[in-house]
């Protein structure tokens, strides 16, 4: 099984850096794909990056050269760094696990089956 938890997160001043963690059970983030999304209120669920497969890393044009994703499969978690934060990046930041989505659909939230419980990013101008 794969079940997600995504922890870190909080307030931080524009062009602050915050890291996100998100452990998956069952160690399998080498094998599943690993994603990061966000919803900002108001907004639809939206991609932010992913270790697709395990193995090829993607990101949204929004954060991309701002966000680093990363993982450790000892501990079987995966991170997620974003620096030069801006206020538009306030949101709640999901971890999702899917063992099954391919690549076409990596960027829709509904092709994961598992995510974490959210957590608050806000980012003050």
């Amino acid at each position: 099984d794969v079940s997600a938890a995504g922890v870190g997160g909080g307030l931080v001043q524009a062009g602050g850096s915050l890291r996100l963690s998100c452990s998956a059970s069952g160690g399998t983030v080498s094998r599943n794909t690993m994603a990061w999304f966000r919803q900002a209120p108001g907004k639809e669920r939206e991609f932010v990056a992913a270790f697709w497969r395990g193995n090829r890393i993607y990101y949204a044009d929004s954060v991309k050269g701002r966000a680093t994703i990363s993982r450790d499969l000892a501990k079987s978690t995966v991170f997620l760094q974003m620096n030069s934060l801006k206020p538009e990046d306030t949101a709640v930041y999901y971890c999702a696990a899917s063992s099954t989505i391919i690549m076409s659909t990596m960027t829709d939230p509904a092709g994961y089956g598992y995510w974490g419980q959210g957590t608050q990013v806000t980012v003050s101008s």
